[in-house]
């Protein structure tokens, strides 16, 4: 419910400027890809000012996506290798508390010290 509620506040008013800035900028301008020829281009697009703003809006926040997608690479692949890693100790636990062996043999635990390492001094005097 909040979350329709903030979504409106946020898109009636984007929407709103939108509207107003496609019918401020409605006459047409002619894009050109060809930079030899001024006068007679080989390539050349006549659209309104607003749709060549927002198409060039939208590429941008598009090639921002995939340039921040492929930048998180090595997160997904780490986050792949700790969910893998995650599920396999799963499946050991489960084995070990069903009592069944496990898929690695398991190697003693060193003798635990439990001699005290620090020892204080008695008190002088």
């Amino acid at each position: 419910m909040i979350r329709k509620i903030v979504s409106a506040l946020i898109l009636v008013p984007l929407a709103i400027v939108l509207i107003t800035f496609a019918v401020a900028n409605r006459q047409i301008v002619i894009v050109s890809l060809d930079p030899f020829d001024q006068a007679h281009p080989a390539v050349a697009v006549a659209l309104p000012l607003f749709a060549l703003i927002l198409a060039l809006i939208i590429g941008g926040v598009v090639v921002g996506g995939i340039a921040a997608w492929l930048k998180q690479h090595k997160w997904r692949r780490a986050a792949r290798r700790a969910e893998d890693e995650a599920r396999r100790l799963r499946a050991e636990v489960d084995a070990l508390r069903r009592g069944g062996p496990t898929s690695q043999p398991s190697t003693p635990s060193p003798p635990v010290d439990y001699a005290p390492r620090l020892t204080i001094p008695p008190p002088a005097g």
